[in-house]
């Protein structure tokens, strides 16, 4: 028998390991909240990684354990922050203007969320500067976000009598037998994630209003004190609001209705419907082409990752080679300067989604030339010598536009000035998405990084945690290069489709389970398979061969299209 080994009772204390090496103690049972306030963070702090599992600041320290504190800088953390901050507001504006029911409906680059009210009339400014100051006692009250766990039935009748119709129709398709809810005060809801520990955590937040509705403006990550101007967003806006009142007319208002569409055997209508809709916008956009052709011979076409830009691409050339016209597709990654040229980002490596990273005087010189009908010869890039070689040489057909797709397409910077005039530029992103509830947003982003994992499988053989280490850095090159231009678009293409989710859900989750657990990537797996679990899937031989869908999916005909020149 060993000597040196021995059983013993628990110590009060017990010992938590910081990612620095540092060693903190403290009595057993307390909050890891309570440890983590005794040393200082970079940002405010709001939950934390205990041996490899997010939790909140309130989850009691039972055994030693390995601590990562999240702050609103990091990804779960912004979450947790902007989670609250939305409770905070559904109760001040449930104390305030109780006939009105509350809608936290899409996200705006700048920081913040779009909010409208029905049941009543919109909110005046006042009304609007009244709502942020009760907002504000609340959150210098220091008041408790109370958790607990409740049986799932117990819940739905619970919103059932509160004529929450839009949550217990999401939660009767919900296998779990239990649900957990949060109380404020005296107003108790459902909010998909982790929260902070009480409103005193909630100091930075403004309220804007915004064209009908007002603007909840919450600090971004890389500046996590302060709060963004906020612009105007007209455009965005009557994305926002043509995407709402198609689904109005569909029916198909939220995910619980979804899967009301799908259990009654109405998928296939939904899936036709929705199509049509994006065909429609093509078909518009199309026209809008056509009308403007004898002064816009240029189509700029941009939006963020996995927002299908490709497919939306090809779909509006078959719509403007039925109007007649056979545009030319100019490939913008041929433009890449040579590899040793190539401008460094701040980690020292190339930095190729910097629009310093094209051969600009180049384009400049030869898009006026190729629009005159001169003849060009093009570059071609070469990815494997990292070299610009010599290309096609083409000459454009009289009235003949160019198509010019690539991640710079808002960005003024990309094309001469003397040719502003002459640019039609469309920008496409799921800009919306079903939401879960009027209150639990389902993130635009969550919908193309869900689409980008699906496609990166099939195409490249990336394992889904590849995927999701990948994304934060593709994410940073979208705040610094697209989403700031995306309010230059004459026209935005919404790439959202309401039923996806439900048919990327049986690609997805396979790929999510083999993220292993212990690596950062398997805590946005596994918020990534919770959110999916609120979705009935959907079968994928319903989806047509050319849907945007099928660029993530697999087996779209567009795949291999081109305008033959």
């Amino acid at each position: 028998m060993n000597d040196k080994i021995r059983i013993i009772s628990p110590r009060a204390e017990v010992e938590i390991h910081l990612p620095d090496g540092r060693v903190l103690s403290g009595p057993r049972g307390a909050a890891v909240g309570e440890f983590l306030e005794t040393v200082e963070h970079e940002a405010q702090l709001v939950g934390a990684v205990i041996n490899g599992e997010l939790r909140e600041l309130n989850y009691p320290i039972r055994i030693e354990s390995k601590v990562q504190p999240v702050t609103i800088a990091d990804p779960d953390g912004a979450r947790i922050y902007r989670r609250s901050l939305t409770f905070l507001l559904e109760k001040a504006f449930s104390d305030l203007y109780p006939e009105g029911i509350l809608y936290v409906d899409h996200s705006v680059a700048s920081g913040g969320y779009f909010c409208q009210v029905s049941g009543r009339e919109p909110l005046s400014e006042s009304e609007i500067e009244a709502l942020k100051i009760h907002m504000r006692k609340l959150a210098e009250a220091d008041l408790p976000f109370e958790r607990k766990e409740v049986p799932l039935q117990e819940a739905i009748e619970y919103f059932r009598s509160k004529k929450s119709e839009d949550k217990f129709r999401l939660l009767k398709h919900r296998k779990k037998n239990y649900l957990t809810m949060y109380r404020l005060d005296d107003h108790l809801d459902y909010h998909h994630g982790y929260m902070v520990p009480s409103t005193g955590y909630l100091s930075v937040f403004d309220l804007k209003a915004t064209d009908g509705g007002f603007t909840l403006s919450y600090p971004r990550r890389h500046k996590p004190d302060e709060l963004q101007p906020v612009p105007e967003y007209p455009k965005l806006l009557a994305a926002f609001r043509q995407y709402g009142g198609w689904l109005t007319r569909l029916g198909i208002e939220n995910v619980g209705s979804l899967n009301d569409a799908i259990e009654e055997g109405r998928a296939g209508e939904i899936v036709l419907v929705s199509e049509a809709f994006h065909e429609q916008n093509l078909s518009d956009i199309a026209r809008m082409v056509a009308e403007r052709l004898d002064r816009s011979h240029l189509i700029l076409i941009a939006g963020p990752s996995s927002s299908g830009k490709t497919t939306t691409s090809k779909r509006l050339t078959v719509q403007l080679l039925a109007l007649g016209i056979s545009p030319f597709p100019l490939e913008l990654d041929n433009y890449f300067l040579d590899r040793d040229k190539t401008p460094l980002g701040g980690d020292g490596k190339p930095d190729f989604e910097s629009i310093e990273a094209l051969n600009l005087p180049l384009l400049w010189d030869q898009l006026p030339r190729l629009i005159r009908g001169e003849k060009v010869q093009l570059p071609r890039y070469n990815f494997k010598s990292g070299k610009s070689e010599a290309g096609h040489v083409i000459q454009l057909k009289p009235g003949q536009p160019i198509i010019l797709e690539g991640i710079h397409g808002m960005d003024p910077r990309l094309i001469p000035e003397s040719l502003s005039g002459e640019a039609f530029r469309i920008y496409v992103s799921a800009l919306t998405q079903l939401n879960l509830d009027r209150h639990n947003r389902v993130s635009t982003t969550d919908t193309r990084l869900i689409r980008r994992i699906v496609r990166d499988a099939r195409e490249r053989g990336y394992t889904a945690k590849q995927t999701i280490a990948n994304w934060e850095a593709v994410r940073r090159g979208e705040k610094r290069h697209i989403f700031p231009f995306q309010e230059n678009a004459d026209v935005m293409f919404n790439s959202a489709l309401a039923y996806e989710m439900a048919a990327l859900k049986p690609f997805a989750e396979p790929l999510l389970r083999q993220v292993p657990f212990g690596t950062p990537e398997y805590i946005e797996a596994k918020r990534l398979l919770a959110f999916l679990e609120w979705f009935l899937p959907l079968d994928i031989d319903l989806v047509p061969d050319n849907s945007l869908l099928r660029e993530f999916l697999g087996g779209s005909i567009l795949r291999d299209f081109t305008v033959w020149r």
